[in-house]
């Protein structure tokens, strides 16, 4: 009886497959068709944060990922290409957009 519950495990993954890979697979910190640029995006300086600042904002940057930097926080060092990061002062407006 132990013999056979020492070897279920290996019969069961004898019998499981392996997922088939997808065709393109991602690239950390690429969504295709999305490469941010801080062209235009000088028109929201001064502005107060809201969801649809950000969502104008992803919109004029063409990035995937948004990222708000309230005053004091610590922010990744990471690059990604489709990302835009906005950086807010004590009361809530943007004060500086950066594409990474």
């Amino acid at each position: 009886m132990r013999k056979i519950v020492a070897l279920t495990p290996a019969l069961l993954a004898a019998c499981s497959t392996a997922p088939a890979a997808p065709a393109d697979p991602p690239v950390h910190g690429e969504t295709p068709g999305h490469t941010c640029t801080e062209e235009g995006t000088s028109q929201f300086i001064g502005q107060t944060r809201s969801d649809a600042v950000g969502a104008e904002i992803k919109r004029v940057s063409n990035a995937a990922v948004l990222r708000w930097a309230p005053p004091g926080v610590m922010l990744t060092m990471d690059y990604r290409a489709d990302r835009v990061t906005v950086w807010l002062d004590s009361a809530n407006k943007i004060f500086k957009i950066r594409c990474g």
